[in-house]
């Protein structure tokens, strides 16, 4: 008995240390890293997570950056362009339960280096396929989205890992971040490779780099091993103060949890299920955005007169600067502006999470249908209301993902991650980015060829983001009349 007390006692010190216990009394091997500041060990564990992240949407949203040149290029009419990114998508949420099961199993450090060094690879050889190779290009999108589903799967896992709720929220705001920041340097990081070299190809070709550098850092500064949190807070629970010794750890039992039991557990999580249909909406609108906004303010500048149309060499990348801005500085303001509000709306109202994200999704839904109506006869208008609507759609990044980790168990974690993945992208944006250029195309096949039918096909296919953002703030609303027990539940 003096045993297992020194162990409880021995694994308090080691969770408030090292937010992570030693399982059965096995010392953590994280530990011998940077052993006398363990907040510095995890804040540099934390920087090199974002700049993972920070590459891996870069890599996302390079295509949406120069769809002009590629489109030109390969010849491609507006689904086949939007197939681009649907295959991209697809993959990368497929991916994604078979890395959460993976993640909860086994290294996670191993895991995210191969993620890396694959999806860099990857982008790397596409940038020398050539116009008659379509189909390859459209296979190397997919195999770089296999590589980003390793990388979105588990990095948010161990930043749970190493810190407490308190704090969690403002790291995990800092991670997602990089979101927007990656998203938009992805904008003008294309945009500004094709005008410069005239060849959009040397877009693909900055990030291998940048991925060589963010492995290298992962091998150096990241501990091999994070534990998890599911021993610490086996250790300090109430029914086990004084843990028994041929007691068997946490991690063991969770590598004998099977798939099926963890999904099925989920299911019967109602704020995890509405939460996630509600964060589907969000995946659904920001992937078409993403990927036809750049050339949908280009249509409406033909129309009204601005820019001449595209018919010979780099096509106007202006229009993928100001938005690849737009969405950086929007996305850090909103991504600020919902953790503080989280944080001090949380003290009034324990409802306040899914209460932000619901209001968030309506006012961005009314500010992207009024800039889709102006767009024809006032561009900077139309330029201010994508920038709000933007603005509120990022204010639920952290949010959102934060009430996963507290309305789901620890061990549950990686692969109720993984499954918010795989139902957000197959039913938001793997889909949208494509059903959005097949309207277009079928609108265009209706009526003349025109620029200014050009321009109504997108302006038309765009109308149903705004729908899909209201239904969005609607299963929000329901998460909030399921949150509370289900938080008690998980701490339980």
């Amino acid at each position: 008995e003096h045993e297992d007390t020194g162990l409880l006692l021995h694994t308090q010190l080691e969770e408030q240390n090292y937010g992570a216990a030693a399982a059965g009394g096995t010392q953590c091997p994280s530990v011998s890293v940077s052993r006398n500041n363990p907040a510095k060990r995890d804040c540099l564990v934390v920087a090199v997570l974002c700049f993972g992240n920070l590459i891996n949407f870069i890599d996302w949203f390079i295509v949406p950056g120069i769809l002009l040149d590629i489109q030109k290029y390969f010849r491609l009419s507006d689904g086949k362009a939007g197939l681009l990114q649907t295959v991209f998508t697809l993959c990368y949420m497929l991916a994604a339960p078979i890395f959460g099961y993976l993640g909860d199993r086994y290294n996670r450090k191993i895991i995210l280096g191969a993620g890396i060094f694959f999806w860099s690879g990857v982008t790397l050889g596409s940038s020398f396929i050539t116009e008659s190779h379509y189909r390859i290009f459209v296979l190397s999108r997919g195999l770089v989205g296999i590589g980003s589903a390793s990388y979105s799967t588990i990095a948010p896992t161990i930043i749970a890992d190493l810190f407490e709720e308190g704090k969690r929220t403002t790291v995990l705001s800092i991670f997602y971040i990089f979101i927007p920041v990656g998203s938009g340097c992805g904008y003008m990081l294309g945009a500004g490779m094709a005008k410069s070299t005239g060849d959009w190809h040397w877009a693909f070709r900055i990030t291998p780099c940048m991925g060589a550098l963010a492995l290298l850092l992962l091998i150096l500064l990241v501990p091999p091993r994070i534990q998890r949190r599911t021993a610490a807070h086996r250790a300090l629970s109430i029914s086990g103060m004084i843990r028994r010794a041929d007691e068997k750890p946490d991690v063991h039992i969770t590598a004998k949890t099977t798939w099926c039991q963890d999904v099925g557990s989920l299911v019967k999580n109602c704020s995890f299920v509405c939460s996630s249909l509600g964060q589907t909406a969000m995946a659904f609108v920001t992937g078409a955005l993403g990927m036809w906004m750049p050339l949908f303010l280009y249509r409406a500048q033909v129309v009204q007169g601005i820019v001449p149309p595209c018919l010979q060499g780099s096509c106007n990348s202006s229009n993928s600067l100001i938005f690849g801005g737009i969405t950086i500085g929007t996305g850090i303001l909103g991504i600020i502006a919902g953790a503080e509000a989280a944080r001090r709306l949380r003290k009034k109202n324990n409802k306040a999470d899914p209460l932000i994200c619901a209001t968030s999704m309506f006012i961005s839904s009314l500010c992207l249908y009024i800039a889709l109506m102006v767009a024809q006869t006032n561009i900077l208008s139309t330029f201010i209301f994508i920038a709000f609507g933007e603005l509120f759609l990022s204010v639920n990044w952290a949010v959102v993902t934060d009430i996963l980790l507290y309305v789901v168990t620890p061990r549950r974690q990686s692969t109720a991650i993984a499954l918010q993945i795989l139902v957000s992208h197959l039913l938001g944006d793997a889909g949208s980015p494509y059903l959005i250029g097949v309207i277009s195309n079928a609108i265009q096949a209706r009526n003349s060829p025109s620029l200014q039918w050009s321009f109504r096909s997108i302006q038309y296919s765009f109308v149903i983001c705004a729908f899909v953002g209201v239904f969005g703030g609607g299963f929000f609303l329901l998460t909030s009349f399921y949150i509370e027990e289900d938080r008690k539940e998980a701490q339980r």
